[in-house]
């Protein structure tokens, strides 16, 4: 919709201008903080930040702050989906959009720009794999003023209803509906059935809503008159309320099972809730035994708080947290696609017409040669391709050096920077995109359930002369999944790495053997314990400045 593409260009261009600038008292944000699930994802977002406050990417005069999780059980995950993102993490995935590129806290800083001037003292919540896009009348602005937590609420069908938050909302007093409505919530419902939208009375009806309006359903194909639920996104508590779960904190601390800021917090909320939930542990990653414990002491904690509700009905939101979220985004003809304004190329050095380069491959912040080829539907980032390369459609290449070769269809290769006793090493994962690298199995026997590129594990083994044992995999070896087998080499140059790493992937291909057993091989849990953080980032640093060198050329030619 133009109303929601042009609210969204405003905040964009309002963030370029302070990037780079002190930001005056309740301008911008007081304090940005990023957790991190350990002290070594902490180290690597706290030199991403600084890197990026040095290259003015960033309002300046903001703290800017990145929090370890205490030891012990941990809710953050290792971005499994979306593997491009689990070295540098979700929160520094790179857009194909601005110069240099706006990763993903500068898009969430971009789209929030309007919250602050209209915020008491308190604390917003928000994830680093999704966006939210709104738009509200000229006059009109959302307010965070409320005592508790106030919640922005989107309309969506009932089957994206089934994986988010589902508000019961309280009667209206008016039957309008504008683009913003201010309303109080009954009762939270946290990733709930169909059946039970329907029976707390969560679904609404309304024939002003079309299939363009509902997030989350690029290829939905919905009736004009339909039902739809609304939905959760980033939520705000009060200063108040805060400190009273800080202070809670302190005093049961430290905690030894899994708490959800959505689930736990906001089902607790409204004069509705009930303490049914504190048994469903079917959303929960881990079951441990201290969990109902906690989880009965926050629902009387929190019992009784209001939970305000920012209703935007002119509004989209997106989650980018899979392989295939991230390609139908950046490079189908998606709506966000047209929404945010992301581009086909962004901040790289290319051919003005690469050899059968499609106009829906995606390229960030790589330098490609005028002989390579880049087949429709893939995003190619952080990269240099040479002269006879050619990447097949639907790919993900992330930080790779590839001289030669063509990557069949559907390939996923993502290489890593690591130290190892001390000596740089590299390693590249690759598998198909449509794998899956959470599925696991229980025994060795088992094994044979896992698939590679779509192909029995147990048959790739065989073509890398590799046996199924428990040496193969990684970590308290159960459960074994493609996350920790032990079958990606490591070498001494990126080269090198890339190289054996697609030798392997088109040996499965082409059911030709190529033995892996004279390489020191790690899992891609293991290549991330040994990420080296720095020798990626001066990689790209080295690229940035190359690209910028290679567009100061240009232009002084075109001029």
């Amino acid at each position: 919709m133009a109303s929601l593409r042009e609210a969204t260009l405003r905040k964009l261009r309002r963030f370029s201008e302070l990037r780079g600038k002190p930001v005056a008292a309740g301008e911008f944000w007081d304090v940005v903080a990023i957790t991190a699930a350990d002290e070594k994802q902490e180290r690597a977002y706290q030199q991403q930040l600084s890197e990026k406050l040095k290259r003015k990417e960033l309002p300046l005069g903001v703290q800017y702050h990145v929090f370890a999780d205490p030891a012990g059980t941990k809710i953050g995950g290792y971005s499994q989906r979306l593997p491009n993102a689990s070295a540098l993490g979700k929160v520094f995935t790179a857009f194909p959009l601005g110069e240099p590129v706006y990763q993903m806290l500068e898009l969430k800083l971009a789209m929030y720009m309007d919250f602050p001037s209209h915020m008491r003292p308190g604390v917003l919540v928000t994830c680093a794999d999704d966006i939210e896009l709104y738009s509200v009348g000229d006059s009109e602005y959302i307010a965070f003023d409320q005592p508790g937590f106030t919640a922005l609420a989107h309309p969506s069908s009932l089957a994206v209803g089934t994986t988010h938050g589902v508000f019961v909302l309280e009667s209206a007093s008016s039957l309008q509906h504008g683009d913003l409505e201010y309303r109080q919530c009954h009762r939270f419902l946290h990733k709930p059935s169909v059946e039970n939208m329907y029976r707390f009375n969560a679904v609404h009806r309304q024939g002003s809503f079309t299939q363009q309006d509902l997030p989350g359903d690029d290829h939905a194909c919905l009736p004009l008159h339909m039902e739809y639920v609304y939905t959760d996104s980033l939520f705000y508590m009060d200063h108040k309320t805060s400190k009273m779960l800080l202070e809670f904190y302190e005093n049961v601390g430290p905690l030894n099972c899994e708490i959800d800021a959505y689930g736990d917090f906001l089902q607790a909320l409204g004069p509705g809730a009930t303490a049914e939930y504190i048994r469903n542990t079917s959303h929960v990653t881990k079951e441990e035994s201290q969990l109902l414990d906690i989880r009965q002491k926050i629902f009387h904690l929190l019992k009784g708080t209001p939970l305000s509700v920012v209703v935007l009905n002119n509004s989209r939101f997106y989650h980018i947290g899979t392989t295939e979220e991230y390609l139908l985004h950046f490079t189908s003809h998606s709506t966000l696609k047209s929404e945010l304004g992301l581009q086909c190329r962004a901040f790289s050095v290319l051919p003005d017409v690469p050899r059968c380069s499609s106009e829906t491959a995606c390229v960030i912040h790589s330098i490609l040669d005028s002989g390579c080829c880049v087949g429709p539907g893939s995003v190619v980032e952080y990269c240099r391709l040479g002269p006879e390369v050619s990447i097949g459609e639907n790919c993900i290449i992330s930080g790779s050096v590839i001289a030669k070769t063509a990557l069949p269809a559907y390939s996923f290769v993502c290489s890593l920077s690591m130290k190892i006793n001390g000596h740089l090493k590299y390693s590249t994962m690759v598998f198909g995109i449509q794998d899956n690298l959470k599925h696991s199995v229980k025994t060795l026997a088992d094994v044979k359930a896992l698939q590679f590129f779509g192909i029995c594990f147990l048959s790739c083994l065989d073509i890398w002369n590799l046996e199924a044992t428990e040496e193969l995999f990684s970590g308290s070896k159960v459960p074994l999944s493609l996350w920790t087998a032990r079958i990606f080499p490591i070498c001494s140059s990126l080269n090198e790495s890339v190289t054996a790493s697609l030798g392997m992937l088109g040996a499965v291909r082409s059911r030709s053997p190529f033995s892996l057993s004279h390489f020191k091989l790690l899992s891609i849990q293991e290549m991330l314990a040994y990420k080296d953080v720095q020798d990626m980032l001066a990689y790209r640093e080295r690229m940035f400045l190359e690209i910028s060198s290679n567009k100061k050329q240009s232009d002084l030619e075109k001029s």
